[in-house]
């Protein structure tokens, strides 16, 4: 079987499927602060093996996503799924 390279979520097609290995905030990820993204992502369910499937991306600049996160459905902007990293 091919070794799945990492990716950031924010840069998936729509129908990606995958388990996050790791969620690494930048500070240009968002206008909030670091720490706080991380919180709120986390919050969300964006936990390190969780399995995340995007299923919708938005018409203009296919922005945000809705991405399943285990049995949940968020919208996230594809800037701060920037930070959460797939395989």
């Amino acid at each position: 079987m091919p070794a799945v390279l990492p990716l950031a979520l924010g840069l998936a097609q729509r129908g990606f499927r995958g388990r996050i290995t790791v969620i690494s905030v930048s500070p240009e990820a968002s206008d909030l602060p670091v720490g706080e993204l991380e919180r709120r992502l986390i919050e969300l369910g964006f936990t390190e093996g969780a399995q995340v499937e995007i299923l919708h991306e938005g018409l203009f600049g296919r922005d945000p996503i809705a991405v399943r996160v285990n049995d949940a459905t968020v919208a996230i902007r594809r800037r701060e799924a920037m930070a959460i990293i797939v395989s």
